[in-house]
Parts: C-alpha cells; structure tokens; sequence
C-alpha cells in the first residue's frame, strides 16, 4: 500500500505542475492586457511629465542685417520659442515686437499696404508702436528693444 501512495503522491505533484490550456489561455490574455495597458501609459506619462531641463532663455538675438530690412517691411523671427516680427518704417526706424496676438495668440505681420501690424484670425490691428487700435485684441503687443551695432540689428527683452 505505501507504493500506491508514493504512485498517488507522484501523480498529484506531475498534475499540479502541468499547465492546462485554460491555464496557458489566462496568462496569455493577462500579459496582453498589460502589454496594452504599458503602451498606452508610458507615452501619457511622458508627455505629462515636465523635461528635466528648461529651455534657454536668450536675452538677446541677432535678427539679421540693416541692409536687409527695406524701409516700410517687416520680419518675423523665432524669440524664444515664440514669433516675433521687427519693423522697418517708412522714416526708417526699427521697432520689435512679440508676434503674437494678445487676442487668440495667432502670429500677427506687417502689412506695407496698411502701415501697421494685423492679425489675420480675427481682423486684430495695431499700431507701430504696438498699441491695439482696432478689432479684439484687448491688450497691446510686447514690445523688445531694438539695437543696432555696426550693420547687425539685435532684440532683446527691455528691461
């Protein structure tokens, strides 16, 4: 009798450690699920997750040359991450701005034919020194410093 038990024992121990389908099926169906939960996790967490590093802030920034800018033209340039345009006058003076409308943030420009800064997203008008004058916007624009060494023209932020 005691070697029927050790066949019993034997037999109970190979049938514990034997994997049934329905077995095999779960783990499956868990991994994949997690799996899915992974891949859609991770690129949420990433993108909520601030970077370890802030941007440089520039202070100051090369724009171009004076000879490139015709009286009466404008120009948008990258500052910090955001447009901003400089203006060439009819009398020849540069003035600088934030390109960015204080209305809805579209990115205002120069319009020669009007003498003055428009916004196209909602008819948004300022004057040359920034001041808004006609349409939505309810503030006026930023305005930068304009300097000019030698043939360079730099904006920076005013103090």
């Amino acid at each position: 009798m005691s070697s029927n038990n050790n066949t019993d024992n034997d037999n109970t121990i190979q049938s514990s450690k034997k994997i049934t389908r329905r077995t095999l099926l779960d783990y499956l169906l868990f991994s994949s699920i997690a799996g899915f939960i992974g891949a859609v996790l991770y690129p949420v967490a990433r993108f909520l997750k601030p970077p370890a590093q802030a941007e440089a802030v520039e202070t100051s920034i090369k724009v171009g040359k004076v000879t490139e800018m015709a009286n009466n033209s404008g120009k948008i340039f990258p500052f910090n991450n955001k447009p901003a345009i400089l203006i060439r006058t009819e009398a020849g003076d540069l003035r600088a701005f934030s390109a960015v409308c204080t209305h809805l943030e579209c990115t205002v420009q120069y319009r020669e034919d009007m003498g003055h800064i428009w916004c196209a997203c909602h008819n948004g008008h300022y004057d040359l020194n920034g001041k808004n004058i006609a349409g939505p916007p309810p503030r006026p624009l930023q305005e930068f410093q304009v300097v000019v060494k030698g043939e360079e023209i730099f904006v920076s932020k005013q103090a």
